[in-house]
């Protein structure tokens, strides 16, 4: 067990060794990629029977495949959660506009699911593509890294979107309707990273 945990701890590290520098401004509009996948609306055994039988009529339902994924990953479920998100992910063109809208999603149930070390993973890694500043990168980096206790740095890319719009994350009463998907607790650790933006704004570079 312990060897276990100490492997644990090293591929932490590691992962945590990757997170990049935030750029200076983030102005690019990435809405198809931060499209929330709701294939069957509701929650509970009947939209995952719905879910699963549309899965099982066409196993290329990347969409629905992933829906089932993150209600298996917020309900406690992991390891089916990430066997279906893989296989979403799997069936996907690597690049194409679907599987950003996957990757993102997943990176949402893992963070939903407690998990938020692998989020900040999944998110990092999206973040590598196209576009190349996308502008939901800065403030959802923001709360994952606050999360993991990695404050300088979650104020670091917080700042990142503050000099991009200012007029619009300097000021906590937008949040509602800059991130009208985040739950009220994620708006409200937001505002705590304002905050600490607020005290001590990192100066660029």
């Amino acid at each position: 067990m312990a060897i276990c945990v100490a492997v644990w701890a090293l591929c932490g590290n590691a992962m945590a060794q990757t997170v990049p520098k935030p750029k200076e401004f983030y102005f690019d509009e990435d809405r198809s990629t931060t499209r929330a996948l709701v294939v069957v609306p509701g929650q509970g055994d009947a939209v995952v029977d719905k879910l699963a039988a549309i899965v099982q009529r066409d196993p290329r339902a990347a969409e629905a495949r992933a829906q089932l994924g993150t209600l298996a990953i917020t309900g406690g479920r992991r390891e089916l959660g990430d066997q279906l998100y893989k296989a979403a992910l799997a069936s996907l063109a690597s690049g194409s506009q679907q599987y950003r809208t996957v990757s993102w999603n997943y990176g949402w149930a893992l963070m939903r699911g407690g998990d938020a070390e692998q989020a900040l993973h999944q998110w990092i890694a999206l973040g590598n593509g196209r576009p190349a500043t996308p502008d939901w990168l800065p403030p959802t980096l923001a709360l994952t890294l606050w999360k993991l206790d990695r404050k300088d740095e979650a104020v670091a890319w917080f700042a990142a979107a503050v000099r991009t719009w200012p007029d619009k994350w300097g000021d906590a009463s937008n949040f509602a309707a800059l991130v009208p998907e985040w739950t009220d607790q994620e708006r409200a650790t937001l505002g705590d990273i304002l905050a600490a933006w607020q005290a001590n704004p990192p100066a660029w570079p």
